[in-house]
């Protein structure tokens, strides 16, 4: 059994704390979501800070970050990276309390690395590093392999090309698969050679990714569009080497497939893909 401690050194057990982020705003998003698109939202989340001193950070050095990955269970955390702390002056309550800065100790496992913890983690999600190692016992569960696009970017960041996207559907490329699966949406396809766009929906069980899975079929790659195969069928290559996948809007799956299709239709009058596009309904 492999254990944290024998693959990540932290500069200062002594000053350490681990914080167990679950869910935020209301329990409206999950942590582990936060820490895939790795923005502004999971630094959010780790440097909050309140008055009740055995989750704050005051007397802490460094930060060893944690994503509850409820998917495996409750004891399993996705690895979120091990940050210098700085309390802000002056202080701050039920607010971002901390500049926290990313350190290079185990920067490889960050988004990859999931610990399975011995018992529950209790009520207080931050953490004495050295008691949590004592009573918690966390081990190595497994360590998700990368592509070589790299970790998942963030919803807001995505901007595939074709072979891009073949890559990562091929390869089921762990981070993207759980970040395009567990979300509906509306996304456009944007020809690049001649500016034209096509607007769609997403809202089956696979989410993003069931839909995606179609146009990286090298087989096909227009997902059952008749447009698109009349296009294939002048150029081969075309679709490959023109095409670019975007997300516009993301929905959780309790979202309906009308409210989806909704959105789907602002987006087409928006973007007057009907007369200036490549919708034909």
């Amino acid at each position: 059994m492999i254990q944290f401690e024998d693959i990540i050194k932290i500069p200062n057990p002594e000053k350490t704390k681990i914080k167990f982020n679950m869910k935020g705003g209301g329990d409206k998003y999950p942590a582990y979501e936060a820490l895939l698109e790795d923005g502004d939202r999971w630094i959010a989340f780790n440097a909050h800070r309140t008055k009740k001193t055995s989750n704050d950070l005051d007397k802490a050095e460094y930060l060893v970050a944690m994503a509850q990955y409820k998917q495996y269970g409750k004891e399993y955390y996705l690895f979120g990276g091990i940050y210098k702390v700085k309390k802000i002056i002056p202080e701050v309550n039920h607010g971002r309390g901390y500049d926290l800065t990313p350190l290079n100790n185990g920067k490889e496992f960050r988004k990859r690395l999931i610990l399975k913890f011995s018992k529950p983690i209790g009520q207080a999600y931050c953490q004495k590093y050295n008691n949590v190692m004592k009573n918690n016992k966390p081990e190595i569960y497994t360590i998700l392999p990368e592509s070589s696009l790299g970790g998942f970017i963030g919803y807001k960041n995505v901007k595939l090309t074709q072979p891009q996207l073949q890559e990562i559907i091929k390869n089921k490329a762990t981070e993207w698969k759980r970040a395009l699966s567990n979300v509906k949406g509306v996304y456009v396809i944007t020809d690049v050679e001649t500016g034209k766009l096509y607007i769609g929906a997403a809202y089956g069980k696979d989410g993003i990714w069931g839909r995606w899975k179609g146009y990286a079929n090298i087989k096909n790659l227009t997902n059952g569009n008749k447009d698109f195969k009349k296009i294939k069928d002048l150029d081969e290559n075309y679709i490959i080497k023109n095409f670019r996948y975007t997300i516009l809007e993301i929905f959780d799956f309790k979202t309906n497939k009308e409210e989806v299709l909704e959105r789907e239709e602002f987006w087409k009058e928006v973007l007057d893909t009907r007369k200036h596009g490549m919708n034909k309904n």
